[in-house]
């Protein structure tokens, strides 16, 4: 057994992880970072970029409850549930069906708002601290919309933003176009969001954390931790390289939290895994100012440093499933259907990637055990990026013993 000199050990070296591991160790605390890929290979890798601070109610919704029957047979819609899964994934679903009732729909929508509205703000000032700014585009997003009636409905979606203080206007087709002007006449209008952002590559962005904290002292090691106790001495891991023993650890390993959580806390939480794809156009540089989404579509398109790239769709499958790329390259016809001109998909590469999600929508930020011994960041489901930087403030002041900026209660692993 080796007994860790490093004060905490992080196990997940995705954006959350890595942005926690970063903030404890500027907060001078000495950290060692755990995963079994390189850092940001998993799920962090492949997201939309977006910084999706509008994106404040659940995934749990009547509208969704509505939609399920065709969730369960067409396997290429935006939403959809591997029928061969559903006896493992039912009870996560009745659960889910729960928190469509009023109180806990508007439970989740308020704790996502609380932490939505500060994110931007806090990406800005880590990305500072590391003088990798530029990794960081502020220009805002856009909806867009294709049919009259969708327009109706957006501009009641506004009301609903309205109450969660969402800035938002509607752009009409000349004014999106003015914008835009890249995409197909046969749009409508909009709406704007200009306190979202995007980020120009997301691996790049783990990476550059990951280097800023290796630089501030933070080890490394690429291992899988399989198992853990806790001891008199404190927390004992189990790792494909041997046994670990730490004072205090910080489960952030997103969709694979779940036998960890469990042997450290007894707590069997309600972890799902949220499969999402993206499908990477390399030579399409610079054809949109901005992320733009699609409000019939739903999927988004963000411009990067590497092309641009076509993200979305929901998938419950589980972990071991293998991917159907098909829903990565679906992602081509809808985003064809947004340009008037052929887009090049020469050298296009589909992706998916599991995210944590847990049936309220909303993440786990907590510091539980007898002592204080374990800390826990998981389950931000497709938020994780936008999350990202704010959870790892909230983690360090917990690990500090100190006020958190916010009510963590919504985010207790005691709701389970």
């Amino acid at each position: 057994m080796k007994t860790m000199t490093q004060d905490i050990i992080v196990v997940g070296g995705g954006i959350i992880g890595t942005s926690c591991a970063l903030a404890l160790q500027q907060a001078g605390q000495s950290v060692l970072l755990l995963d079994r890929e390189a850092p940001g290979a998993g799920a962090s890798s492949g997201n939309a970029g977006h910084i999706a601070t509008e994106q404040v109610f659940p995934l749990a919704s009547t509208e969704m409850l509505l939609q399920l029957p065709k969730m369960l047979f067409d396997p290429l819609g935006p939403l959809s549930v591997d029928w061969r899964y559903l006896p493992q994934i039912t009870p996560w679903m009745l659960q889910l069906v729960n928190n469509m009732r009023p109180k806990a729909n508007k439970h989740s929508a308020d704790a996502l708002s609380t932490l939505n509205r500060a994110s931007l703000t806090v990406w800005r000032d880590l990305l500072e601290s590391i003088n990798r700014s530029d990794l960081l585009q502020e220009k805002g997003s856009l909806l867009v919309y294709e049919k009259p009636e969708t327009k109706a409905s957006l501009l009641k979606h506004i009301e609903k933003l309205s109450a969660y203080d969402v800035p938002v206007a509607h752009l009409n087709e000349a004014e999106l176009h003015e914008q835009a002007p890249a995409v197909s006449k046969r749009l409508l209008g909009a709406l704007e969001f200009p306190a979202t952002a995007h980020v120009t590559d997301p691996l790049k962005l783990v990476d550059a954390l990951f280097e800023a904290a290796q630089q501030q002292g933070m080890a490394y090691s690429q291992t899988d931790v399989t198992g853990g106790r806790l001891t008199e001495a404190g927390v004992e891991l189990e790792t494909t390289d041997g046994t670990l023993l730490c004072k205090r650890v910080l489960i952030a390993n997103g969709a694979y939290a779940k036998p960890l959580v469990q042997a450290l806390t007894g707590v069997k939480v309600p972890l799902e895994t949220e499969r999402g794809y993206h499908l990477m156009l390399p030579n399409e540089l610079d054809i949109l100012p901005v992320a733009i989404s699609s409000a019939e579509r739903r999927f988004i398109m963000t411009p990067m440093q590497g092309g641009l790239r076509l993200a979305g769709t929901v998938e419950f499958a589980g972990l071991e499933r293998e991917a159907n790329m098909k829903r990565a390259m679906m992602l081509q016809q809808h985003a064809q259907a947004l340009f008037d001109r052929p887009l090049n998909t020469e050298g296009s590469k589909p992706w998916m990637g599991r995210r944590p999600s847990l049936p309220d929508s909303l993440p786990v930020i907590d510091r539980t055990g007898p002592k204080g011994e374990v800390l826990l960041a998981f389950g931000h489901q497709h938020l994780g990026l936008t999350q990202a930087a704010l959870t790892a403030q909230l983690i360090t002041q917990l690990y500090l013993s100190r006020e958190p900026t916010y009510d963590l209660a919504p985010y207790s692993l005691s709701r389970f």
